[in-house]
């Protein structure tokens, strides 16, 4: 699975997403063309992506929803569930927790934690709220891998360190600082600031390009003047 390259994986989570609101609505089969047009990927690169994963779907009929669910999970290692400590009980935190696509993709949010007083204690979707000062701890006797960071930016490299020292081997940073983890551990950074910021360069030269081919449309090639 190593040699699969890093785009494909990217674009299997798409089409889970996709066909998981299928199966929602009660599609059974599902042709590449649809597929494409739902998730916005051109059908032929689709179908060189389940190459590398072996035969699937029948030309003619299209691909078996339910079948393609489970097979996209196994490859992406989600058809076992997979369990999350949240770190931060405010609004992101009690958000995230909330998310239902999680439980879709087989993510469990086993444990959430937070240092305020007013908020230990308390409850957010039946998850009772732990101080953060167990964190370690509990992450170790509950087996838990996946740690969130979702709390205000300075507090982020003391909660990974506390996720690291708990055995943790995947951090999601949900806010803008810059987190530092070991080898062995990986990272994500999921700012949406960045992520705009990323974006809004991509549009900025789009715009820039648009406006040069406008003037160049409309002043033309200029004339040499008769001698």
């Amino acid at each position: 699975m190593s040699d699969i390259p890093e785009g494909v994986i990217e674009r299997l989570s798409t089409y889970l997403n996709c066909l998981i609101k299928f199966e929602q609505n009660g599609i059974e089969t599902v042709s590449s063309e649809r597929l494409g047009e739902s998730s916005g990927v051109n059908p032929a690169e689709i179908r060189r992506d389940f190459t590398h994963f072996g035969t699937f779907g029948k030309k003619g009929v299209g691909y078996d929803v339910d079948t393609m669910i489970k097979n996209i999970k196994r490859i992406l290692g989600s058809d076992e569930p997979h369990k999350i400590a949240l770190v931060g009980a405010g609004n992101l935190g009690s958000a995230i927790a909330s998310y239902e696509g999680l439980l879709q993709h087989g993510f469990h949010v086993a444990a959430i934690f937070d240092n305020d007083p007013k908020k230990i204690g308390t409850n957010i979707r039946n998850l009772e709220v732990f101080n953060i000062k167990d964190l370690s701890q509990i992450l170790r006797s509950a087996n838990i891998t996946i740690g969130i960071i979702a709390v205000p930016p300075a507090a982020a490299q003391p909660v990974a360190d506390l996720l690291i020292e708990g055995n943790i081997s995947v951090i999601l940073n949900y806010t803008p600082a810059l987190v530092r983890v070991p080898p062995g551990v990986q990272l994500h950074n999921t700012d949406p600031a960045q992520q705009l910021l990323h974006t809004l360069y991509y549009l900025s030269a789009n715009e820039k390009g648009l406006t040069r081919r406008k003037r160049s449309s409309t002043t033309g090639p200029k004339r040499r003047k008769k001698t």
